[in-house]
């Protein structure tokens, strides 16, 4: 069951690193192999760390993708595709939020073009949980914002992550992953031209590789294990609470599920209740170590409730609270906010629109989801055409120019400047 400690013994030190030094050591040699090899590198990683077999081919075609949702029952393609739908129509309403901007300054104008990036790399995971999910809520933002070329990798795909890749629209596909598939989109193989982003959740390697390749492309974020934080008073449902607290716990057996409340009843029977759940749920392996990792934290009202919750800066914060809304308004640090009882979680993960990829490890302080914004950049610009009123602009810039010892900027301005 999930430690009880009261909000007087919470450690607020920081979070632990989300890969160490033998992880980022392994992964250079790798990138630094592809990066000079390409293609042979990857194939050989792919086929050393199985995600191929010997002889197999990297590349998925769009024939294979096709058939993969045709095969799908119509059910399931209908899922997928009014999933795809909600995710689409989000992107384009915060596309849509964003506008180029002309502005007035002397002689002219200057202004800002919202532009999408050429290239993005998309990563979703495989291992024991298969995620189509991903699939969509990093292929379809980056094709919304209007990004011209998409590959996309994944390990040992299911028929159900190809099937969302068809319906993403991905223009390429890789069977790999780990460190090797960043690599592949971070500098290029044959067939895929090197990403201007890289975005999507991974392991250990895959999180240490986005870091490396970070200062040749974008990335998101560095994803580390999922997480959950539930803010509740006494009038929250300890059914509802042990059943979000569970599905985030079976991601992973380091997730990390946290109750903040200040009702010690309602631990109490939330922890009756995880006991009652996991009974009966197949995953109970990786949910029960997770939940014993877990923490249930007593405060003594609200405000000290917030405090931590602030300090945890959680992937995934629900507020279960009767003032939800108001309790919403003074939470600063979360990755996605899930206000008031209905509010579940696991619509975030299975797109109710807003993207499921957020920050994790506290760096919601100063990171946001994945989202249209990620792939997208703002290009500045400045357009002179009455020079006669731009004399001041044209004098002040000379005598910086002087002001800090740069003789050639001071005549460029010069230059400009009319008797």
């Amino acid at each position: 069951m999930m430690k009880i400690i009261d909000a007087t013994d919470f450690d607020y030190s920081p979070r632990t690193q989300i890969y160490d030094d033998k992880t980022i050591n392994i992964v250079r040699d790798i990138l630094s192999d592809i990066r000079e090899h390409k293609l042979n590198s990857v194939t050989e990683y792919a086929e050393k760390f199985g995600d191929i077999e010997h002889g197999q081919k990297l590349f998925v075609s769009q024939d294979e993708l096709k058939r993969a949702f045709d095969n799908l029952p119509s059910n399931e393609q209908e899922v997928l595709q009014r999933t795809a739908d909600r995710i689409r129509a989000f992107a384009q309403a915060q596309r849509d939020s964003l506008a180029d901007l002309k502005f007035p300054i002397d002689g002219g104008f200057a202004g800002h073009n919202v532009m999408p990036m050429e290239v993005a790399g998309c990563y979703a995971p495989g291992g024991r949980f298969p995620l189509p999910s991903s699939v969509l809520m990093t292929v379809i933002p980056a094709r919304v914002a209007g990004v011209k070329t998409i590959c996309l990798a994944s390990p040992k795909p299911t028929t159900h992550t190809l099937a969302a890749a068809y319906i993403a629209g991905v223009d390429t596909m890789l069977r790999i992953g780990g460190a090797q598939a960043i690599g592949a989109m971070a500098y290029g193989i044959d067939g895929i031209a090197p990403a201007d982003i890289i975005v999507g959740p991974g392991n250990r390697y895959v999180t240490a590789a986005k870091q490396i390749v970070s200062s040749q492309c974008a990335i998101d974020m560095l994803a580390g294990p999922s997480e959950l934080a539930i803010i509740a008073d006494e009038t929250a449902n300890a059914e509802i609470i042990a059943a979000d607290l569970l599905a985030q716990a079976e991601h992973d057996t380091d997730a990390w599920p946290v109750l903040v409340t200040t009702s010690r009843q309602l631990i109490d029977d939330v922890q009756e209740q995880i006991k009652i759940q996991l009974e009966t749920l197949p995953t109970i392996s990786t949910a029960s170590a997770s939940i014993e990792k877990g923490l249930a934290v007593y405060a003594s009202d609200i405000e000290e409730g917030l405090k931590i919750l602030n300090h945890l800066a959680s992937e995934h914060v629900e507020i279960l609270c009767k003032n939800a809304q108001d309790i919403a308004s003074r939470v600063q640090h979360g990755g996605g906010l899930f206000i008031g009882n209905d509010s579940a979680e696991v619509i975030g993960d299975y797109g109710a629109g807003p993207n499921h990829t957020l920050p994790t490890g506290g760096t919601a302080r100063h990171k946001a989801g994945l989202s249209v914004f990620n792939f997208l950049r703002m290009t500045t610009w400045i357009d002179i055409n009455e020079p006669e009123k731009a004399q001041q602009l044209y004098k002040d810039a000379e005598d910086l120019g002087r002001i800090e010892g740069l003789e050639a900027h001071a005549r460029a301005a010069r230059l400009r400047r009319r008797s």
